[in-house]
């Protein structure tokens, strides 16, 4: 063996046999570990005292060599099975001459269901802490799909469910089923591959998860964690159609609905073809009445208005007011004529007082009006025209002209 003094190097190199009693040392100082997981595969031979069992995390791609005692499997509280949940206690092991790694156990529990239903319970409010369970991210289902997505048991009697009655709805409807296992270990990891696998195919419109019934450890698989959040981080909207009434699976709080059986999501997902044509017959005959309601109402209407005077006779109001307007117009011309008759005999009688007093009927009567010249200014005094003033004497019939001899003795 080389010696300890001597550092590990490329000119120094361990032996197998040293790495691996090295490993196993290291190994055996763990000691003793509780481990809990699903059972995937088990292999006990009859011809053999050790039983072989690979045990898997539900919730990642990892798994765990399991060797026990073949009695401890057949007296294990309860029947084992491929997906059974159990709790282990066991020692790690390396086997040198191998170089393997195995879990040697010797105690088996089974994981009760309140202990299964208490652990969705702790999963359920992470969920909804993390806000994957809020009505606002749930995506609307289409009217009608053009393809549905859907998963499920091979030849079960949810994938004959939903067919059957979905294309007896709606004949028309078309499916890309992807058949994967619905219990045990290897359900979660198959179910998450194929709802990726449909939600990228961009013809599909919906995807259906459709299971039947069964007890808790059987619906484990749609509690899980890792097909939850699958689910919640799909793109086209989910339908859980996962057990019966009564069956609560986690899934169906993360889905975008939830149905209660297979046959439900049938009837959800597609619309029922005689109903659609029943609804369409009903809204045309709702229709068609409603249009003639309002035919008649609007031919009642016109009638009531065509029956009132004003529209049935239109010029009755203005024959009855045709003989008013023809007195209104006599009166208005009667006054007029008055009025102009008096304004004309005023201004006559105004006009002969005008003549009266006027300069041309003083004239008339011998006198006359004498202006000085050039000015044309009215004499009004005798100083005003001393002698040899040119005046202008103006009398009914013209005007003269003389000149001033100056004034005159009284």
């Amino acid at each position: 063996m080389t010696s300890s003094a001597e550092p590990n190097s490329a000119d120094n190199p361990y032996p197998v046999r040293t790495v691996a009693m090295m490993v196993k040392g290291w190994i055996d100082k763990l000691g003793t570990v509780w481990v809990e997981g699903q059972i995937a595969q088990m292999n006990v031979r009859p011809n053999s005292s050790t039983a072989y069992i690979t045990l898997r995390d539900p919730a990642a791609d990892m798994s765990l060599q399991i060797t026990c005692p073949r009695e401890l499997v057949h007296n294990a509280p309860v029947k084992l099975t491929e997906g059974t949940q159990v709790i282990m206690l066991g020692r790690p092991n390396f086997f040198v001459g191998r170089g393997t790694f195995s879990l040697r156990v010797n105690q088996i529990r089974a994981v009760g269901v309140g202990e299964l239903l208490a652990r969705i319970e702790r999963l359920r409010q992470l969920l909804h802490a993390e806000g994957l369970f809020d009505p606002r991210l749930k995506r609307p289902i289409p009217f009608l799909p053009d393809t549905i997505g859907l998963i499920t048991g091979r030849a079960s009697a949810a994938e004959r469910d939903v067919m059957t009655v979905a294309t007896g709805r709606w004949p028309a409807a078309r499916f890309e089923v992807r058949n994967t296992v619905v219990q045990g270990p290897n359900a979660v990891p198959q179910i998450v591959e194929a709802l990726r696998d449909l939600d990228r195919d961009a013809a599909v419109d919906v995807i259906v998860i459709a299971r039947g019934g069964g007890s808790v450890e059987d619906l484990l698989p749609f509690s899980d964690e890792t097909l939850c959040r699958a689910i919640a981080a799909c793109t086209t909207p989910v339908v859980s159609a996962v057990g019966h009434e009564p069956d609560n699976p986690l899934c169906d709080l993360v889905a975008d609905l939830r149905t209660a059986t297979p046959t439900d999501a049938a009837k959800r997902v597609v619309p029922d073809a005689a109903a659609e044509q029943a609804l369409v017959t009903d809204l045309r005959r709702r229709s068609a009445q409603a249009l003639r309601n309002w035919v008649h109402r609007e031919q009642h209407t016109i009638s009531q208005l065509r029956s009132r005077p004003v529209l049935a006779q239109p010029l009755a109001a203005l024959t009855a007011r045709a003989e008013e307007i023809h007195r209104a117009r006599a009166t208005a011309r009667r006054d007029i004529s008055r009025l102009v008759g008096a304004e004309s005999d005023r201004i006559g009688h105004l006009s002969a007082r005008l003549s009266t007093l006027g300069p041309a009927a003083t004239l008339a009567r011998g006198y006359a009006v004498v202006q000085t010249l050039p000015a044309a200014e009215v004499l009004r005094s005798t100083g005003d025209a001393p002698a040899g003033t040119r005046l202008r004497v103006r009398v009914a019939d013209g005007a003269v002209t003389a000149t001033s001899q100056g004034i005159e003795g009284h």
